[in-house]
């Protein structure tokens, strides 16, 4: 089901197993916050993290009795699925103990999800809901709310946090937490003055998309628009190209992906193995090539003039595209 599905159903109550997934981690967050809050779940609740899970202490504690009459709340987030035996047994636990509740908070690919569809059906006493990002006006309506209890703030000014920050509602609640701070109305000036805009991230992904052979074009004209320099850009481009030769390089030798040795910070694990795949997907003779598209792309763009500036970037990253395609 879907979002506005899953309101209506949790006023009537709270299912006790649910799969949440897709793009909206805010919201996912605020409904864990939810069962939290509704089981006073807080100190009693069993959280697994990724490589944390143990499918027979989640058996254990959904078998047990909750203390004090209350209730047993299993909270897991991983991006891999599970056997389709153990989360039969974990919903099957919720299905005949009304004490016991389950979100499996799934950050993998949406078709690994619908795979784990059928665990959770009505059928089994489960729910599966999938969330999409919200539109820019349901976005700003969703943080009206959270506004009225923290900041006076315009709608004019929410949607042009909403921009800065592409979208990111988790960001964008952060920045309205911190803008409270201030105690004073805020408007689209003091969140120019203190709000850093994602291009960064935003840069990532696109980076990520055109590796990947996806569209960039939106991407690089939403950053563009949001003022992101186009030297950051190319610099960000190679910096990118010399992680995945550097990735390349360890593997090859290791066997294995290990960002803080090829790097010397750990990457969240599911970056490490995006960027490894990546890495692998291209021929170091690829990356030489490309990493020489881009020094040279780099001086013609520094003895160009300003404004020819933009149209030599989308025609840099024209050509990365097509190295990519040929293979060389």
């Amino acid at each position: 089901m879907y979002q506005r599905e899953f309101d209506r159903l949790l006023q009537q109550g709270l299912p006790r197993a649910v799969l949440l997934y897709g793009e909206n981690d805010y919201q996912i967050e605020r409904y864990i916050a939810l069962y939290k809050e509704r089981l006073d779940a807080g100190e009693s609740m069993l959280a697994m993290y990724h490589d944390e899970y143990d499918f027979d202490r989640a058996r254990e504690y959904l078998s047990q009795s909750s203390l004090f009459g209350g209730h047993n709340f299993l909270l897991l987030r991983r991006d891999k699925k599970l056997p389709k035996k153990e989360l039969d047994t974990l919903v099957g636990l919720c299905a005949r103990n009304e004490g016991n509740h389950f979100l499996f908070d799934f950050r993998g690919e949406a078709r690994d999800a619908k795979g784990m569809h059928a665990s959770f059906s009505e059928k089994h006493g489960g729910v599966w809901v999938r969330l999409f990002p919200p539109n820019p006006r349901e976005a700003t309506a969703q943080l009206r709310t959270l506004a009225r209890k923290l900041v006076e703030i315009d709608d004019y000014a929410l949607g042009h946090l909403c921009s800065l920050l592409e979208g990111n509602m988790a960001l964008c609640a952060n920045e309205l937490r911190k803008l409270a701070i201030l105690d004073r109305p805020i408007g689209s000036k003091e969140i120019d003055d203190l709000v850093y805009s994602t291009a960064p991230l935003a840069v990532e992904r696109l980076l990520h998309d055109l590796f990947a052979r996806k569209p960039i074009t939106e991407t690089l004209t939403r950053l563009l628009e949001l003022g992101e320099d186009e030297f950051s850009i190319l610099r960000a481009s190679q910096f990118f190209v010399q992680q995945l030769f550097l990735f390349q390089a360890h593997i090859k030798i290791h066997g294995h992906p290990d960002s803080a040795a090829i790097l010397g910070y750990k990457l969240p694990r599911h970056v490490e193995e995006e960027k490894a795949a990546l890495a692998l997907r291209v021929r170091s003779s690829t990356l030489l090539k490309l990493y020489e598209h881009l020094i040279q792309s780099e001086v013609r763009m520094k003895k160009s003039r300003p404004e020819q500036r933009e149209t030599l970037l989308y025609g840099v990253m024209i050509g990365m595209q097509g190295l990519l395609r040929k293979q060389v």
